[in-house]
């Protein structure tokens, strides 16, 4: 037996329901701090150093996970194959 229940509610509705905490307002005064300084006088280096702060730290984890993956199949072809 399948019972399926289909509620339709926006997601603040969803959230107050639950009782989990409106967030919007830290989020709204975190945008506007973050637009804020965005405008206020960044530098080319400042956005440079700011994108390479971002974005290096994935790359290397992209690249360690890759690394990661390909071991398991190596090992596992090892084993099957009897080395």
């Amino acid at each position: 037996m399948k019972i399926s229940i289909d509620i339709d509610c926006t997601p603040k509705e969803a959230r107050q329901f639950l009782g989990l905490p409106d967030l919007e307002p830290i989020q709204q005064a975190f945008m506007a701090e973050l637009q804020e300084k965005m405008t206020s006088g960044l530098s080319s280096e400042d956005m440079e150093k700011m994108f390479n702060m971002w974005v290096t730290p994935s790359l290397n984890m992209a690249g360690q996970g890759l690394e990661t993956f390909q071991n398991i199949f190596w090992n596992a072809g090892g084993k099957s194959s009897g080395k």
